[in-house]
């Protein structure tokens, strides 16, 4: 069974989006030919090793804590927090506590 994706003009509540997922809540939220939106559910010590996107992202921490590893820097994400990145950078996303986190990858055209 296919999972639902938000339409246009839906209010999305990240906090619940995922209920229909029957493991670790992560989902597509929508996407385009333009761009991507996701909630990612990281359990405390999972970690997306290093790789890239070929647009630029915006990782915000919704809930949790997560540690941000680009451009030869960690940065601590609280809830409320958010970090931008260019395209083709090489990053790495870990939880420190159980997280929720919006991605937003944007499409090169």
């Amino acid at each position: 069974m296919a999972t639902h994706h938000a339409s246009s003009n839906e209010v999305v509540d990240l906090a619940t989006w995922a209920e229909d997922v029957p493991n670790e809540k992560s989902k597509v939220i929508m996407k385009t030919n333009d761009m991507e939106l996701v909630r990612l559910a990281l359990a405390a010590g999972k970690e997306f090793a290093d790789h890239k996107v070929s647009g630029p992202i915006v990782v915000h921490c919704i809930s949790g804590k997560i540690e941000f590893v680009a451009m030869q820097t960690t940065q601590s994400l609280t809830p409320g927090q958010l970090v931008y990145l260019m395209p083709d950078e090489p990053h790495a996303v870990k939880a420190v506590l159980d997280s929720v986190v919006l991605l937003t990858i944007i499409f090169k055209a």
